[in-house]
């Protein structure tokens, strides 16, 4: 037998609550959840001052009659806005040819687009306003500029042909992802970009890869920053930002970056450029961010003492900087392999933050054919700089790796990329029979107003 404890009691199992309830406690729960729901909105809009978000923009009945053969699908916020700008130039170009509009799911970069193109912007807040607006304008082929997550809601439109182009070429292991398969084409500036897919991908369909350079870098820029003297010579340090995770952190502000502008700047009848990756400016990681401000301090306290200026143009286009550039410092990224494009006359020098030169050749192609700093040479950074500035000695292995790289000539890349969604859109309507098309495939709609307000949409 059992003795109950001292001062305790049984307790009676409580009874399942009755269908009655069940359908109470479900009513005043839906009614507390859209309460919730509507004093949200009215903090956002009336308390915060953010406006509120549109299904569409325009209507979907604007849209009708408008019909637009190439989609650039773009569904970041404006952090990555950077991804869609550096083609807008390139996009103008191909809408003299082949309308083109940009489809937004961010209500805050639709905004900034239409403040930055003259190309029409459409935005869809759900996946079913998505599959709307491209049952409207009939979309034949839809470009995608990064690998976001979202781009698979575009994907489940079966009515068109689907091109990924991504926003740069580099040796970043981000420029290879298992997504390639989910699109239709993937374009790639030349034969390296070819052998990167080889070499990371398992069971791929290499027919895909369409090899079109970097119509980007066919474009004239206006210099944003004047020559200096001639007996100056301008050292652009141009480091990358620290990725989404440790295997694609390639930056080296952190390890090397003050010193290298130290050692710049301390270079007599030398000027340092400083021009950061853009989520360098937003980057969370406190060496990161210390390491930014120590080199703009040291460019206000050179410039405070006079004598040469030293420039720190955050904002503007990388491109613009280069004609105005005698030898980069730069890491893994687009910016070592565009300036190899566009000047294939000027010193690089190239870091590694693993310090892995064997690794680093392997992967990255280009550093066979540039002075390398890491852990064992940042020491002598100095005389690297002065051997490159003073001789340049790895001219003719750089025009080599140029033509691996992208293999043609400035010009036609363009005409290159244009041809290739011609054909694309030409073989979409042939396998399209007009007149027999299913209906599109939607999905749940999903609500982004948390990630608007965040960015003060």
């Amino acid at each position: 037998m059992t003795t109950q404890p001292a001062g305790s009691e049984t307790r009676p199992k409580a009874a399942a609550p009755g269908p009655d309830l069940r359908r109470i406690r479900h009513s005043t729960g839906t009614v507390i959840m859209a309460g919730g729901a509507k004093v949200k909105k009215w903090v956002r809009r009336r308390l915060l001052g953010i406006e509120p978000v549109p299904l569409h923009s325009p209507e979907l009945e604007e849209l009708e009659g408008h019909e637009y053969p190439i989609v650039v699908y773009f569904a970041e916020t404006p952090v990555r806005g950077y991804q869609v700008r550096q083609w807008l130039p390139v996009l103008q170009g191909v809408a003299d040819e082949l309308p083109v509009t940009i489809v937004t799911r961010s209500w805050a970069m639709t905004k900034f687009l239409r403040q930055e193109t003259d190309l029409p912007v459409a935005f869809a807040k759900t996946l079913n306003g998505l599959m709307g607006v491209y049952e409207i304008i009939d979309p034949k082929v839809v470009v995608y500029v990064n690998n976001g997550m979202k781009n698979f809601q575009s994907l489940i439109y079966r009515q068109a042909m689907h091109v990924h182009v991504n926003h740069g070429e580099s040796d970043k292991i981000s420029m290879v992802s298992n997504q390639a398969k989910a699109y239709d084409y993937v374009v790639v500036a030349g034969q390296a970009a070819i052998d990167r897919h080889k070499s990371a991908l398992v069971h791929f369909d290499f027919d895909k890869l369409a090899t079109c350079g970097r119509p980007q870098l066919d474009l004239d820029f206006d210099a944003s920053l004047e020559r200096a003297d001639a007996e100056v010579g301008t050292v652009l340090y141009a480091p990358t930002w620290s990725g989404e995770n440790d295997a694609n952190n390639y930056t080296s502000l952190d390890l090397y970056g003050v010193q290298i502008a130290r050692s710049v700047i301390e270079r007599p009848k030398t000027r340092l450029v400083y021009k950061p990756h853009p989520r360098v400016l937003s980057s969370t990681d406190p060496d990161i961010a210390s390491a930014h401000e120590g080199i703009l301090e040291m460019i206000r306290q050179a410039n405070a003492r006079g004598g040469q200026l030293h420039e720190a143009p955050i904002e503007s286009d990388i491109l613009s900087l280069f004609d105005s550039t005698d030898l980069l410092v730069t890491d893994i990224s687009s910016v070592g392999l565009d300036f190899l494009y566009l000047r294939a006359d000027a010193p690089i020098l190239l870091t590694d933050r693993r310090s892995d030169r064997a690794r680093l050749e392997d992967e990255a192609p280009i550093a066979r054919s540039v002075d390398v700093i890491d852990e064992s040479s940042v020491g002598d950074f100095g005389a690297i700089l002065d051997s490159n500035l003073s001789e340049d000695l790895r001219a003719g292995s750089r025009g080599s790796a140029r033509d691996y790289y992208f293999g043609f000539d400035r010009g036609e890349s363009s005409a290159r990329f244009l041809r290739f969604l011609t054909s694309v859109a030409e073989q979409r309507d042939e396998l399209v029979q007009v007149g027999s098309r299913p209906e599109a495939q939607a999905g749940e709609a999903i609500d982004d107003e948390d990630d608007e307000a965040s960015l003060g949409a």
